[in-house]
């Protein structure tokens, strides 16, 4: 081997130092391999270390002894009919707007990315306004559209003569009102989350395509699409666990969803931690399972970018196992040979 070492003075200058000549200015019958190892002391890290082990087992210690958590009452509502009705209707929430939310992004998406200004700029406005508004705000006003519109009809442009007409209030339900909220908001968000994932696909492998003859609906299929999602889908996930967590504000138009059946039980009987405990370990179920997902689909989109897949959390149990149960068979030799 061959290294190359500074030597000090007026004028450094590189000299070649030949790998066996540099072993034999080593001390003669001196067993390198017998020295011990001496392992860096890293005192900070396990000083923090203790400090967040003592955190922690404090926090746990307070869990079990603090009766103000009230965890008999807490298992006594987790599995009730109306906190699981009440969790229905947030997935319910989470599905459809959702759905929604990203199928109006991507044609947001599109149109911000389109040559006509009259689309881009509608795109634009769209996002603007709604990004704008707070949610809060949108709910309530979809919730009171009443006031502003008594009925909505379908008849001739530009004046009252409806051939088909209905009271808004009826038309717009609570249901209604919450959807539209939370889809509304969601696509404005969605929108320029697709729109930057297709942009960061490189401009350069469209114009090969396209030299190549490859249909315009196979590029956007198989090259931006795929390409895309590796961008789009980390923010993607972050948004439905949002909208997910964005549900609980559907609570002050009295929409039966798991935040608000948690309030009106603590209402009733006053258990207002334990109530509240029951939503959060609910919310915390959810979006670890949405999380996990979000692991694996990664994984999946990956494919295109690494030789080599990330290992899954068994996989990486099942090794983190084997290196230790290695190290347990080195013991017994070590201390055979030291004998």
């Amino acid at each position: 081997m061959t290294q190359i070492r500074t030597v000090p003075g007026p004028a450094a200058v590189p000299e070649l130092v030949e790998g066996p000549l540099r072993q034999a200015q080593r001390p003669a019958g001196v067993d390198f391999g017998a020295l011990p190892v001496v392992r860096t002391k890293h005192w900070v890290r396990w000083i923090l270390g203790v400090v967040v082990v003592f955190v922690v087992a404090q926090l746990v210690w307070t869990l079990f002894t603090n009766a103000g958590y009230g965890w008999p009452t807490v298992a006594k509502y987790f599995f009730s009919d109306a906190i699981l009705r009440g969790l229905g209707m947030t997935l319910l929430l989470t599905v459809v707007a959702g759905a929604i939310g990203f199928a109006v992004g991507s044609l947001l998406a599109l149109m911000r990315l389109s040559k006509s200004p009259l689309l881009n700029a509608f795109a634009w406005s769209f996002i603007w306004f709604f990004r704008s508004v707070p949610l809060l705000v949108q709910i309530l006003v979809w919730f009171n559209l009443g006031y502003l519109y008594p009925t909505i009809g379908l008849g001739v442009p530009f004046t009252t003569d409806y051939f088909v007409e209905a009271q808004t209030v009826t038309l717009v339900s609570a249901f209604a009102a919450a959807v539209l909220g939370l889809s509304l908001n969601q696509a404005a968000y969605s929108a320029e989350i697709i729109r930057g994932g297709i942009l960061s696909v490189d401009a350069g492998q469209l114009e090969a395509a396209a030299a190549l003859g490859i249909p315009q609906h196979r590029r956007i299929t198989r090259i931006i699409l795929p390409q895309a999602a590796r961008s789009i889908i980390p923010n993607a996930f972050n948004e439905i666990i949002g909208l997910l967590k964005g549900t609980s504000i559907i609570s002050v138009i009295a929409l039966a969803e798991l935040f608000y059946v948690s309030q009106v039980i603590y209402n009733r009987n006053q258990q207002v931690i334990p109530l509240l405990l029951v939503a959060v370990l609910w919310y915390m179920i959810l979006t670890t399972v949405l999380s996990i997902a979000q692991f694996y689909v990664e994984r999946y989109y990956s494919r295109g970018s690494a030789r080599v897949l990330p290992p899954t959390p068994i996989q990486r149990a099942k090794a983190w196992v084997a290196v230790q149960w290695n190290r347990l068979d080195d013991e017994p030799t070590k201390t055979g040979a030291a004998a």
